[in-house]
């Protein structure tokens, strides 16, 4: 039986290196020199810090620039309050979305149930897999995921004739 496999997983290791180009260049730009401008990366967590909002918007755009040049989609990033540290510091926390929520699972099982396909939809841990008999009808699925579902970057692997 022909199947695939929806998830939600970014690269992590271009996100690591995406975040380490950041913080290279907060080292080396003149406008962030004596200010505690920062970026580091724990686990799935990237923490931005900065002497107020403006200069973390600053980081932020620096960082979705990085991002956007080793091609990893910027709705993985899931962003955070912003935090007044000591002093006039503040820092933000900016998640790394990895695998599909509960409701967005649901979503997608929904929306294939109501495209009348000939298919299933299973949620199978933090994703979503989807059977049928016909390959057609998968691909079509598939350009109907996209279509649909844009607020989520997902992609599709494990295809299985």
């Amino acid at each position: 039986m022909p199947s695939f496999d929806t998830v939600c997983e970014p690269n992590l290791v271009e996100v690591k290196n995406a975040v380490d180009n950041t913080a290279k260049e907060i080292g080396t730009r003149f406008d962030f020199k004596g200010t505690s401008a920062a970026i580091e990366i724990k686990d799935k967590e990237i923490t931005l810090f900065g002497d107020a909002e403006f200069q973390l918007g600053q980081v932020e755009d620096i960082l979705t620039n990085k991002l956007a040049k080793r091609n990893v989609d910027v709705r993985f990033l899931d962003k955070g309050k912003v935090e007044k540290m000591g002093g006039d510091k503040v820092k933000q926390v900016v998640k790394v979305r990895s695998g599909i929520e509960s409701e967005q699972a649901k979503k997608v099982t929904k929306l294939i149930k109501e495209s009348k396909l000939k298919l299933q939809a299973a949620i199978q841990g933090d994703a979503v897999r989807v059977t049928g008999a016909k390959r057609d009808d998968l691909q079509q699925a598939m350009a109907l995921i996209r279509k649909e579902i844009s607020d989520l970057p997902l992609s599709f692997n494990n295809f299985r004739d």
